[in-house]
């Protein structure tokens, strides 16, 4: 997938660069905590990925947003 690809289907931008296109919320099945689920679409393989929300949505100790939405 090239670049322009990616960002017709991306919702968000890390920090590294990467373009990623956010599923949805799930649920831990035995903690209940919030997961996000999302796609890496560019520059490597594309894959699904889960990670805690308060992670997904925060910021590195430096204060940088590590997933802006687009």
């Amino acid at each position: 997938m090239t670049e322009t690809e990616a960002l017709a289907l991306a919702t968000h931008r890390h920090y590294k660069g990467g373009l990623y296109r956010v599923i949805g919320t799930a649920k831990h099945s035995e903690t209940l905590e919030p997961l996000v689920v999302y796609e890496h679409l560019w520059p490597h393989e594309r894959g699904l990925w889960v990670r805690p929300a308060d992670m997904f949505h925060g910021r590195l100790e430096d204060g940088t947003v590590r997933f802006q939405p687009l």
